[in-house]
């Protein structure tokens, strides 16, 4: 496969392309597209008592470790990270997570970005130096530097326990990567739950591929030892 972006800065921006007439969605991406283009959206409770309170120990943010698990995942599953880029089809080697900073002087927000890592200390650095940087500067855009094409909207909102989450496009666009979204944490039988919804256009994806992910997802924040350094 063809490598059409370079690495910049040591940002992985790499993207190889799919050889179509011999991928083995090629005829559900055509009639997911073309024939009766389809999108969904699931929401499901994620137990994150595990990952929550090791990092409450650690004296960190619960909301990086969110993203970088998410991002993780992401990696790990070629359906989500499809994308047309200059009119070809292929997928990146990762994602970085975008995701809304909140002001709490006026209430607004701005998009952030930051560079994913597969070494989470490196990643939670990134994020908190992002934060320091850039988390006071308001309007759309809080970093100055424009996202790269291959970010993932990974969002939270803190303020609702939601049931399902189920974001609607205005315009057709060829966009396939997932939209997540978590939300406000509850209490059950001594158990922190998170919301946590994904939708993903079924171009791309099936049930199936969303099942792997909700469960590897479980898995690492029942499991945080797996991926968080000890301090």
């Amino acid at each position: 496969m063809s490598n059409l972006a370079e690495k910049n800065q040591g940002l992985n921006t790499a993207f190889h392309l799919i050889d179509f007439d011999n991928w083995d969605r090629k005829q559900y991406f055509y009639y997911f597209t073309k024939m009766l283009p389809t999108g969904y959206s699931i929401s499901v409770e994620i137990d994150i008592t595990n990952t929550y309170t090791l990092i409450k120990k650690q004296n960190r943010k619960f909301f990086p470790a969110y993203l970088y698990l998410t991002s993780k995942l992401i990696a790990e599953q070629q359906e989500f990270r499809i994308a047309n880029l200059n009119g070809k089809l292929g997928y990146y080697e990762v994602l970085h997570p975008s995701y809304a900073c909140f002001h709490k002087d006026d209430k607004t927000m701005s998009n952030m970005w930051t560079a994913y890592s597969p070494d989470f200390e490196i990643f939670y650095d990134n994020y908190m130096k992002d934060q320091a940087d850039f988390g006071k500067n308001h309007g759309l855009l809080a970093k100055p530097d424009i996202p790269p094409e291959n970010n993932c909207m990974l969002g939270m909102l803190p303020w609702i326990e939601f049931k399902s989450y189920s974001p609607i496009p205005y315009v057709n666009i060829n966009y396939y990567f997932p939209i997540i979204q978590a939300g406000k944490f509850f209490e059950r039988e001594g158990r922190k739950i998170m919301p946590f919804s994904i939708t993903i256009h079924h171009a791309v994806a099936d049930g199936y591929h969303v099942s792997l992910f909700l469960e590897k997802f479980q898995c690492g924040m029942a499991n945080p030892q797996n991926w968080i350094t000890p301090l």
